[in-house]
């Protein structure tokens, strides 16, 4: 399989960096109004730290204790700069720090919100439309390429194909609300589809037509810092720690019929496993 920077051999097709399958995302919820510094929390006279290393103490333990849910808006740089009074370079400077950190979101012309975390369970198989459907946000994609050709060594491996075997691939950006979340690369047998036109947002969905949706999966997970190509991709600086997660699912027979590498951002994601002793 490709990496996200080289190339596959044996491609017949592929659809350039598509923008349409990207949804406005709904405007984030506003701030309450601030009531004496009590939302917030309070910045110590007494206190020997820089006052941006002072407030971006108090914005991370009033999003850590759950007073700044995420997905909430801060208010503008000039009224928490009045508000506390000091200067917006200070206020400017701890929110970056936060920002850095993954705590906190900046878009040009909508301002600053906390970061919307994601929580992936590890227990159960489900697809990326599926997951952020169940969390009340809306799934998108926007496609690298989406192509038909001959299966490589790394493929015919994990697939259990024979060399030079057809298979399908589909390569995208995984968007919930405007917000791009993973670049997903997954490889599929071509029995398993009609064409490559099949999928168009959901890829489990379009197996589940033919009969060939994934019941059980082997995954990897492991820690890796984004290329910058990929960093583009999803918005963040390159050398940002990502996650990769390497799936392989299979029928009920045990055939394999699907391989898939996904490079989650780190920032948004968490992954969570129930583990007993039995």
């Amino acid at each position: 399989m490709r990496t996200p920077s080289g190339r596959v051999p044996g491609m017949t097709a592929g659809i350039a960096l598509q923008g349409s399958g990207i949804h406005a995302a709904p405007a984030p919820a506003s701030l309450p109004q601030l009531d004496g510094n009590a939302r917030l929390g309070e910045l110590l006279p007494r206190d020997r730290k820089p006052l941006y290393a002072q407030f971006a103490h108090m914005l991370r333990r009033a999003i850590t204790e759950g007073r700044l849910e995420a997905g909430a808006a801060l208010p503008p740089e000039r009224d928490l700069a009045a508000e506390y009074g000091v200067s917006r370079i200070t206020i400017r400077k701890a929110i970056a720090e936060l920002a850095e950190d993954g705590l906190l979101t900046r878009k040009q012309g909508a301002g600053t919100t906390v970061t919307r975390r994601i929580e992936q369970n590890f227990s159960r198989i489900s697809s990326f439309s599926e997951e952020m459907t169940a969390r009340g946000q809306l799934p998108s994609s926007a496609w690298i390429l989406r192509a038909a050709g001959a299966v490589t060594p790394v493929e015919a491996m994990q697939l259990n194909l024979s060399p030079g075997a057809p298979v399908m691939r589909f390569h995208r950006v995984r968007i919930a609300d405007d917000a791009p979340m993973a670049i997903e690369f997954s490889t599929v047998p071509s029995y398993c589809l009609s064409g490559i036109d099949d999928v168009s947002e959901s890829l489990y969905a379009a197996l589940a037509l033919t009969g060939h949706r994934p019941v059980r999966a082997l995954q990897r997970l492991r820690a890796v810092p984004f290329t910058g190509s990929q960093a583009r991709l999803l918005r963040v600086e390159a050398g940002t720690p990502g996650l990769l997660i390497e799936r392989c699912g299979f029928l009920r027979d045990g055939r394999p019929v699907e391989y898939t590498q996904s490079y989650y951002r780190g920032d948004t994601y968490d992954f969570v496993a129930e583990l007993t002793d039995l």
